[in-house]
């Protein structure tokens, strides 16, 4: 394994770590605007790829270790996925966050209700939209909280650094606010 592969593992291992820990301090009940933060900070640096990888296994270990439901993964896969893309596509950070918020807060929030609905069996009380105002929230909270992020990461000159071990995946971004 290269120099340059264990960088990328060790950064991935450290925005896991920061998911995990910070996902379930800062949580308002049925919001997670941490995994927001998180999730258009490895779009950023990391691209859709790793981002996306980053989500899952969050999400795996929140379920299995603090007994989150699926939602975990329902809200933060399909975040991390579109923040990646759009970033990638806009080459702004604007163009993640947006990514972030139709992932997280649209289709995440929408795929909920049959993940649900699957997982505990019952549609009582359970609507197509009831995630829908809560992931919405948490999403545009933690996009908010991470664009700040980022632009203190821009005056510091780590976001260049950072997207640097990830050169195959992002050759052609630049950061832009």
């Amino acid at each position: 394994m290269g120099k340059t592969s264990v960088k990328k593992l060790a950064l991935l291992a450290m925005m896991i770590a920061l998911d995990v820990v910070l996902s379930p301090l800062f949580r308002i009940e049925g919001m997670a605007p941490m995994s927001s933060v998180m999730n258009v900070l490895a779009a950023v640096v990391m691209g859709p790829l790793y981002a996306t990888l980053m989500a899952v296994i969050c999400a795996l270990i929140r379920m299995g270790l603090m007994g989150i439901p699926p939602l975990a993964l329902t809200g933060a896969v399909f975040g991390a996925c579109l923040a990646g893309w759009g970033y990638r596509l806009t080459h702004h950070y604007w163009g993640a966050v947006l990514g972030e918020i139709i992932g997280t807060g649209v289709i995440g929030s929408l795929l909920s209700f049959p993940v649900m609905v699957w997982f505990t069996g019952s549609t009582q009380s359970l609507y197509w939209f009831v995630y829908t105002p809560r992931f919405f929230g948490g999403a545009i909270s933690g996009s908010v909280i991470a664009l700040v992020v980022l632009f203190q990461l821009d005056r510091l000159k780590m976001t260049t650094k950072l997207q640097q071990l990830f050169t195959e995946a992002l050759s052609h971004v630049k950061p832009t606010r």
